[in-house]
């Protein structure tokens, strides 16, 4: 079984390796980052923990600020919210790591945040959430 596991794990390699070679400059589907299955796990961790305070479409206000485009938007960037100053001054960035830390704790990373503790520690629950987040975005022709 473990030189099955390596054989496989070998020849995906080797693939990934050939498309690199070929001047292919998107990673093939079958490496993305994240599936359906991760982000479906990450829509329900989402929704019993979020989704009480947070809206997911672009506008909508809620008691938190609205999550769509949240990947790559600077913290406290949301106009006509009333963000802590300790977020408004933090300079961050919304990165998958920063975000993953954000759910994890946020008051550890931002001080003073008005933000209730989340606390989703389990680094597997971490990822999926992150995956949900980055479907919340505009699509062609939106």
């Amino acid at each position: 079984m473990k030189r099955l596991v390596t054989s496989a794990l070998a020849a995906a390699g080797i693939c990934l390796g050939a498309a690199v070679s070929m001047g292919e400059t998107q990673t093939p589907g079958w490496a993305q980052p994240y599936g359906q299955a991760e982000q479906a796990a990450g829509r329900q961790i989402f929704n019993n923990h979020c989704v009480a305070c947070h809206a997911l479409k672009r506008g909508e206000r809620a008691f938190g600020p609205s999550l769509f485009g949240v990947l790559n938007r600077p913290a406290g960037s949301v106009p006509g919210f009333a963000y802590s100053d300790g977020l408004k001054k933090s300079g961050l960035v919304w990165t998958e790591d920063n975000l993953r830390k954000w759910v994890a704790n946020s008051a550890a990373l931002v001080p003073g945040t008005l933000m209730p503790h989340v606390s989703i520690s389990d680094p597997a629950e971490q990822i999926y959430v992150v995956a949900f987040l980055r479907t919340l975005k505009a699509r062609p022709g939106q």
